[in-house]
């Protein structure tokens, strides 16, 4: 079928065009026939290059060797056709792949009016980082907004957001969490109701329809190119991001020539906290949550020999006594897991005791729809690794970590997970407990950290 209603040449580039404009897409992700495509104005390219003898992906610029492979391919007939494996998951890119272009240095986009439609108001902590917002909106360069779990990040993006909407401009809330888009999406899509708005990610129904507020994984950016005027990286400091260049590289690829970056996060690492700290990155802290109440204080309990108690098929003494006070009470519980493996271990024992607990992890198909039910109350109790410490919201929960000295609970984990409990205005005071077998220097770390944000937002 005609991707179009109009069919002279004139309209049909212009359409293509408008398709393509700041991303880089596959040719079989384009709904444009061959003769259409070989008319219009959009930029060719291989889909994996040879420089110099080595291989780079046209795509992600992935350019570790390791990372590439060959086939026998029945496009291109050539018994070793290489591809890159490091963005498989958004479908092959090969020698023989052609990839589609077209910058959108100059194009524009609406000039949206009094577009925000949220009658809330901002802490006064929350202000000093929407007018640090507003002010960037205008210089451009980067922002880093430190600011603690459960500070009100996505409302102090909101007037910053119609700020740049009313000049025109085009914005990207990327995260390297599928979940925390799912978060986001609704709640921009609520207070810009007039405004396009797509949610991209694996599996978004949305990926043809681009719009003018685009909030995205991380991943999803290997598709786009000089489109945005502002880039918002919400947790920038969240895995697989922070450890993975390519994607470092995409959000800078993304951005269009002198574009806003805003940095958000409650943890920074070390590199982000060095700049800010010596004046080499503007920065705005907001120590304290937008209902005032202090972060709840993680509290260590033994759990002696967790591990061999696992083994027996027994839950520890400690975590089944945490396991039946939340049964006696109204509230959600989030038990967190250092693995997979240990989790599936682990949720046959809860389940004899809870039958209404239930696991999430990364590679569950079902993950969005467990968290959907645990948001709607249908689940009680959600067993999860740290796939859930970021990003998700839900009131009157109290939260606990087995065996949080394992080294997967880094510092900022256990900050992030901590931040799970008290979120809510009518709820400070979830618990959050650390079971562990020893202390180690990562739990003690993470509670000064909690204790210094209260201590200076209490100020």
């Amino acid at each position: 079928m005609n991707f179009f209603d109009e069919t002279s040449p004139d309209r049909i580039n212009e359409t293509l065009m408008r398709f393509l404009y700041g991303r880089i897409l596959l040719r079989e992700e384009l709904p444009f026939s061959d003769e259409e495509l070989r008319d219009s104005a959009a930029v060719r390219s291989a889909g994996v290059l040879r420089v110099n003898g080595r291989f780079v992906c046209n795509r992600c610029e992935n350019n570790e060797q390791q990372l590439f492979a060959s086939f026998s391919c029945f496009r291109c007939k050539r018994e070793s056709c290489h591809y890159c494996r490091h963005c498989i998951m958004m479908g092959r890119v090969s020698e023989c792949s052609e990839l589609f272009e077209a910058s959108s240095e100059h194009e524009t986009w609406p000039v949206h009016n009094s577009s925000l439609s949220w009658e809330g108001t901002l802490s006064p902590w929350q202000a000093k980082g929407s007018e640090a917002i507003l002010d960037a909106i205008d210089k451009k360069g980067e922002l880093l907004i430190w600011a603690v779990c459960g500070a009100g990040k996505t409302e102090i993006l909101f007037r910053g957001i119609e700020k740049a909407l009313t000049l025109g401009e085009r914005i990207c809330i990327a995260t390297p969490r599928t979940d925390v888009v799912l978060e986001l999406a609704p709640r921009i899509k609520d207070v810009f109701p007039e405004v396009k708005v797509s949610a991209l990610y694996g599996g978004s129904e949305e990926k043809d329809c681009p719009g003018q507020i685009i909030i995205s994984t991380t991943h999803q950016l290997y598709r786009f190119k000089q489109a945005f005027n502002t880039v918002i990286v919400d947790e920038v400091d969240a895995f697989p991001y922070s450890y993975e260049q390519t994607l470092q590289n995409a959000v800078k690829k993304a951005a269009r020539t002198n574009a806003l970056f805003i940095y958000l996060t409650a943890t920074p690492d070390k590199k982000l906290k060095k700049r800010a700290e010596t004046g080499k990155l503007q920065h705005v802290k907001i120590p304290r949550r937008f209902h005032g109440r202090p972060l709840p204080v993680p509290k260590f309990k033994s759990s002696w020999n967790w591990h061999k108690e696992l083994k027996k098929g027994k839950l520890p003494k400690p975590i089944l006594n945490w396991l039946r006070t939340l049964q006696e009470t109204d509230r959600s519980g989030f038990l967190f897991i250092p693995s997979i493996k240990l989790l599936e271990t682990f949720l046959p024992s809860i389940q004899n005791i809870f039958p209404s607990a239930e696991s999430v992890h990364s590679e569950d198909p079902n993950r969005k729809e467990k968290v959907l039910r645990f948001r709607n109350k249908e689940i009680k109790l959600l067993v999860t690794t740290t796939i859930l410490e970021r990003g998700v919201t839900v009131p009157k929960l109290d939260v606990a970590v087995l065996g949080a000295e394992e080294d997967i609970f880094t510092e900022s984990a256990l900050v992030q997970i901590a931040g799970r409990a008290g979120r809510k205005a009518d709820d400070t005071n979830g618990s959050v407990t650390f079971f562990h077998h020893v202390k180690s220097e990562a739990m003690n770390r993470a509670v000064r950290q909690i204790n210094l944000m209260n201590k200076e937002g209490g100020k």
